[in-house]
This record gives C-alpha cells, structure tokens and sequence, in this order.
C-alpha cells in the first residue's frame, strides 16, 4: 500500500502548551461538500474545538470551517457539530480513560492523507503553571544553546 503524504489545514498549538498529550489517534470526520472545498482553500480553525462521546460516537464540537465563497445555499454552518469516525473499540478506549479523572480529548491538527480529511485527536492531561513555566524555560534553554552552537560554528 503507498504511502499518502499529510497536508496539513489547521494545527493547534495551544493544546501542547495547555496539556500533557499521553496518546494520539486518527479520525474521520463527517463532511459536506462545501466544507472540504473550504478545507482545500485552508480556512479552518480548531483553536477553541473541543471533543466529547455521546451515545457511543465522537463529535467534535466549535470546529470552525468558513463558508465556502461560491457555496451559495449549499453552505452549512461554520460551527456545526460534526462526527468524528473511529472504531467501536477505539471509541471505548478513549471513553475509559476520559472517565480517569483530569483526562480530555482534543483535536491536535487537521489534514489531507490522501483525498480524505483527518483529524489527529490526543488523550491529554490539563498542565499546571509550574508545568508551563517550565516548559518555557526549557524552550528558552535550547534556543540559547542552539544561538550559542550557531555563533561558535560561524
């Protein structure tokens, strides 16, 4: 089987300086037509998305995809609830361990494999401000080692 490239749409940058991501998964998403012209154009924003089970399905909820400029009555609503696609098993999994206490599940990016759309969904774990302010000083420590690195070699 050959390999599809990803063509990343949207990344969500917040949710690795909000969370601790413990696993990944990847999912389908239930789109319509114009949605994905939308995608192929880039307009898409999981900033504020976030992702609940219900009833045995994934939704993902507050996913914004702009209106498609030439849809006309064929455009849906940009912040529509829409499912995501995973295996029953899967589904179970994630549900088991959301039900752990302070484990979530939110979108970490959204892309083409291929001609399908995908959302790359992460168990994650709320950080604390000590966590964060010591990731940032890590960051801060290795973009001055990599300065220093650079500085020396030239």
């Amino acid at each position: 089987m050959a390999k599809t490239e990803k063509k990343l749409i949207a990344n969500n940058k917040k949710a690795y300086h909000d969370y601790f991501i413990l696993e990944k998964y990847e999912a389908g998403i239930v789109l319509h037509g114009t949605e994905v012209k939308s995608l192929r154009m880039g307009k898409c924003s999981i900033k504020e998305a976030f992702i609940r089970v219900e009833n045995g399905e994934m939704f993902i909820y507050g996913m914004h995809i702009s209106p498609y400029e030439k849809g006309n009555i064929f455009n849906k609503d940009p912040l529509r609830v829409r499912k995501l696609l995973l295996h029953k098993k899967e589904i179970a999994k994630i549900f088991g361990k959301m039900k752990e206490q302070g484990i979530t599940v939110v979108p970490l990016q959204v892309y083409f494999s291929g001609s399908l759309v995908k959302v790359e969904i992460g168990l994650a774990k709320g950080k604390k401000l000590y966590d964060k302010r010591s990731d940032i000083a890590k960051k801060d420590q290795k973009r001055e080692a990599q300065r220093e690195f650079k500085i020396r070699n030239l």
